[in-house]
């Protein structure tokens, strides 16, 4: 259990692996080469690594926890007085809904129709942890840096339809669309709406 807890949090970084994220620059008509991807993966591999000690485990998940609660209390404590009062507490629930109702109607506004959570997929780490699994090649239930270039690496290769060395935008899409639906088939239907 506490395997797929810690994979489950550092899943994201291969889901949103380089081979698949937008060139350096951020323009997604460049194609995109091996060097790149592994260059990617090293940076994010470092900003993941949050106690810099050469690799992505449970004390990382952890540090970057506290780090994003005390970024969430800040945000809370309006007034900075070190405390969260009724009133902010309330402010932050009433500020969440607006932003998720507007969300919602940016949505349906583009006809993209009402999305459940995403990114979850019924049992807790679904995909995610077990790409990170995949990518703990020896076991330790931690990720170096060099496990996590290779998982990078093996993506990008998996993109790469005609081998040339480099992905193009049509091969990144092509595979989104590969792994979106093959977790589509893998995934429950919904259950019919009753009126």
């Amino acid at each position: 259990m506490k395997k797929k807890i810690i994979f489950s949090t550092l899943g994201a970084a291969l889901v949103v692996t380089p081979a698949l994220a937008a060139p350096g620059g951020g323009d997604r008509n460049a194609p995109q080469t091996r060097a790149e991807v592994q260059a990617k993966a090293a940076e994010m591999f470092a900003r993941m690594d949050v106690n810099k000690d050469g690799k992505l485990d449970a004390a990382d998940r952890a540090a970057a926890r506290a780090e994003r609660q005390a970024r969430m209390f800040e945000r809370l404590d309006a007034n900075k007085d070190g405390n969260i009062s009724k009133a902010e507490w309330d402010q932050h629930g009433a500020d969440r809904a607006a932003k998720r109702a507007e969300r919602g109607d940016k949505r349906a506004d583009a006809g993209e129709g009402k999305r459940g959570m995403r990114g979850h997929h019924g049992k807790r780490g679904g995909h995610r942890a077990m790409m990170m699994g995949k990518a703990d090649t020896n076991g330790d239930k931690a990720i170096s840096l060099a496990e996590f270039q290779t998982a990078a690496l093996a993506r990008f290769d998996a993109a790469d339809a005609n081998k040339d060395g480099q992905v193009t935008p049509e091969e990144r899409q092509a595979k989104r669309g590969e792994w979106r639906a093959k977790r589509g088939a893998a995934a429950p239907a919904a259950a019919p709406a009753t009126e």
